[in-house]
């Protein structure tokens, strides 16, 4: 857990926003090699892939959902294949940079089946209730390391009561079971943040006593060591340094730390035992001896009650005093190891070289998470504080839980050979969210852009050889207007030239007719015949007989049978009449009228 829970956060953008640009990815966005559609009618039902989805979520599946699409003969929609892209991305992102332990995200990052149906079945909204919130209060766990403990133990267990909430949200085919899965561990977070911080405190307090008895013991342990170390002593004087003065240097070192007046002279003192039970070292400065013999037993008592408040046992110092008369006779008491055999009084002579940690050397690594290990056996600590009257590190799990104790040396040699470091900042979900919504949107927009470019370009190749073919139409028109014009003028000309050619023939057979016709009038003789046609059907032909024939005038003046209703013709009149076929001379030869008649013919025949 870690050791400041944070408030759930929402994600950088409003949830309007985010919102938006998953619609927008949904539905724009195309990513090379997935299994879009090649086409599909809109009137085709959609494919059912809750079940699919469904048993990869039960079977624990640790694959992408677009490798689960390309594994099934099946043509999804355009929405499902970005849908299951965008839950893939989402949780291959959570995976890199939330900073939780990979057991804990990778059973997290299994929700990647549920999200892409619930991301093609409701879009945005499937973050609108308690589960960005719930994904987000993910990291309050990322100190936890999966050591096999109770602690360790309930948070896996949790995760597989998440199973069965997410089987339940398919099963059911809604949010409903999830969203109480999300908001009941949530409750039980905020009842957690409460004893965490009561756990902390009392743990510091207790910690920190600790470490002030512990420095004082072994502080007290390590004079002692250092000068019984090699020597041999009576045993009066070795008895009363482990057992009686060793209550004054622990307690002298408890109550005033390592540079009070009280430890400075309980020292000296320590020294000074050894000093005279010690014939390697008195026997060479008589007078000394006596000197410090005179004095040892009054100092002795002096800092005694200065460090304990009472009074020295006279027992034990009567025979320290015993000694010190022997040794002032120049006898040698009987010897033996100061300290005892077998290794049972423990020292460390790195408690006397220990000093203060300098603030500015270790404030930037407290309240810091340290991993060391890879992959499944990593584990991670919390650095809580340090101790400074022992200058240890007081290693937790986030929640208040003791982990261990380090000194700061072995601290800093991890952090040198890198068998310890940093654990990066977490990353929340709402952030993952964020940042790779922004990402695949700007990716989509450029699609987006890209496809109407083209869809332009192909416009405008469309338009340009429209414009082409119309040319082309047009100057095939022009050239096929230019073409029958020029056959309409040649037809035109050729026409003129056949009615020229008839009119001229018209004129010669008329003039060949008119010659003819003039021979015939010409040969009319007086009583002879003509029968004159009437201009309707209804009316009969009209027999006259030619009467007179005036030569001068060229006037011929015809009769009826009676001699009555006298009529005129000219020459010319007779002529045209007898070519137009209003009159016929009568009593002609046949060979004439033949001639006549074929004339008159052809005539009629051009004119038609």
């Amino acid at each position: 857990m870690s050791p400041s829970p944070q408030k759930p956060q929402a994600v950088a953008s409003s949830r309007k926003v985010v919102s938006q640009r998953i619609a927008q990815v949904l539905s724009g966005i195309r990513v090379p090699d997935l299994p879009y559609p090649v086409s599909r009618s809109s009137s085709e039902p959609e494919p059912d892939w809750r079940p699919l989805l469904w048993s990869c979520w039960t079977e624990q599946r640790d694959e992408r959902v677009t490798r689960v699409l390309r594994s099934v003969q099946i043509e999804w929609t355009v929405r499902q294949v970005n849908a299951a892209y965008l839950a893939d991305r989402i949780m291959d992102v959570f995976l890199k940079t939330s900073g939780l332990h990979s057991s804990l995200v990778g059973r997290v990052a299994r929700l990647r089946f549920w999200l892409a149906w619930q991301l093609d079945l409701c879009g945005a909204d499937v973050f609108s209730g308690a589960l960005l919130d719930w994904l987000d209060n993910l990291q309050e766990w990322r100190g936890w390391s999966d050591t096999g403990g109770r602690s360790s133990r309930v948070l896996l267990d949790q995760l597989d009561s998440l199973i069965i909430a997410v089987s339940g949200s398919f099963e059911a085919g809604s949010l409903e079971a999830l969203e109480q899965y999300c908001q009941q561990w949530l409750a039980d977070t905020r009842k957690r943040d409460d004893q965490v911080v009561r756990l902390r405190e009392r743990l510091l307090e207790t910690e920190q006593g600790a470490a002030r008895q512990r420095f004082a013991d072994q502080t007290a342990r390590a004079l002692i060591g250092r000068a019984l170390t090699g020597r041999q002593l009576p045993r009066a004087i070795s008895r009363f340094v482990l057992s009686d003065w060793y209550r004054v240097l622990k307690q002298s070192v408890l109550a005033g730390g390592n540079e009070s007046e009280v430890y400075r002279h309980a020292n000296k003192l320590l020294e000074w035992l050894v000093w005279v039970g010690d014939p390697e070292l008195s026997d060479k400065d008589r007078n000394r001896l006596y000197h410090v013999g005179e004095q040892l037993g009054d100092r002795i008592r002096d800092v005694w009650f200065r460090a304990l408040g009472d009074r020295v046992p006279e027992q034990a110092l009567s025979e320290i005093q015993a000694v010190i008369v022997e040794r002032i006779r120049g006898e040698i008491p009987d010897l033996d190891n100061a300290l005892p055999s077998h290794g049972e009084f423990v020292w460390d002579s790195a408690w006397l070289a220990a000093g203060k940690v300098p603030t500015d050397r270790f404030e930037h690594f407290a309240g810091q998470w340290f991993v060391e290990g890879e992959g499944a056996s990593e584990r991670r600590r919390f650095f809580f504080a340090l101790l400074p009257d022992s200058g240890e590190i007081l290693w937790t799990n986030g929640a208040g839980v003791k982990l261990g104790l380090q000194p700061w040396s072995g601290f800093q040699s991890d952090i040198d050979s890198g068998a310890l470091r940093t654990l990066p900042e977490p990353t929340p979900f709402g952030q993952v969210l964020s940042e790779t919504l922004d990402v695949l949107a700007r990716v989509c927009a450029r699609q987006v852009e890209q496809r109407e470019r083209a869809a332009q370009e192909v416009r405008a190749r469309a338009e340009t050889l429209r414009k082409e073919k119309e040319a082309a139409e047009q100057r095939r028109r022009e050239e096929e207007d230019a073409r029958q014009q020029a056959l309409a003028r040649e037809r035109e000309e050729a026409e003129r030239q056949r009615l020229a050619d008839e009119k001229a023939e018209q004129e010669r057979l008329r003039k060949e007719a008119e010659l003819v016709a003039g021979r015939q009038v010409e040969s009319i003789a007086l009583g002879g015949w003509i029968v004159l046609t009437g201009e309707s059907r209804d009316e009969d032909p009209v027999r006259l007989k030619l009467a007179v024939k005036i030569s001068a005038s060229r006037k011929f003046v015809f009769v009826d049978r009676l001699g009555l209703n006298r009529r005129e013709f000219l020459q010319d009149d007779l002529v045209t009449g007898i070519v137009e076929g209003r009159i016929r001379v009568l009593g002609s030869s046949a060979e004439f009228d033949d001639t006549l008649s074929r004339v008159v013919g052809r005539i009629r025949v051009g004119r038609s």
